[in-house]
């Protein structure tokens, strides 16, 4: 006989509980627990040209600082990071949770950053080739640009959250 036990469970929780946050695109387990003030790699978007870089910063106000690096000065960026304060990324405005990223303090083991990795699709659909490839042919892009008839690029945003009991 098979236990109903996790179906019991998850009765319990508010049917809000179940929809706020949706299923990730990529998961992950949690990274490796990081010390205060130690630079960490949070995610690297190559598309975007962009590695995420984070920090437990020790302090009350702001627990964990997170910043944007260009990874190569040469690179040419295929999607835009956007601030998420002024797109508020969510799936009802277009957007897709691609990662939710966990980093435990490796000083309070109570407490984690969870950053969400948000991506919105520029909604440009490009057939495959006889290889089954995505390609763009130079030429026709040229003539694409030159007719201003360029597509959007896909975006990608990020939300930064404190989980966790902070320690004295």
């Amino acid at each position: 006989m098979k236990s109903t036990a996790p179906l019991m469970l998850l009765a319990l929780l508010p049917l809000g509980a179940l929809a706020a946050t949706p299923k990730a695109e990529i998961e992950r387990p949690a990274a490796a627990a990081q010390a205060i003030g130690a630079v960490h790699t949070v995610r690297q978007i190559p598309e975007a040209c962009t590695r995420i870089e984070g920090r437990f910063t020790g302090t009350a106000a702001q627990p964990y600082d997170m910043q944007l690096v260009r990874t190569n000065p040469q690179c040419q960026p295929r999607a835009v990071f956007l601030d998420a304060s002024k797109v508020n990324p969510s799936e009802a405005a277009g957007w897709k949770l691609n990662e939710v990223v966990r980093i435990p303090s490796a000083s309070c083991s109570g407490v984690q950053a969870v950053v969400q990795v948000w991506r919105k699709p520029a909604g440009q659909h490009v057939a495959l080739d006889g290889q089954g490839q995505k390609r763009v042919y130079l030429e026709d892009a040229k003539a694409q640009a030159a007719a201003g008839r360029l597509a959007a690029l896909p975006a990608y945003s990020t939300l930064v959250e404190i989980r966790g009991n902070p320690c004295s």
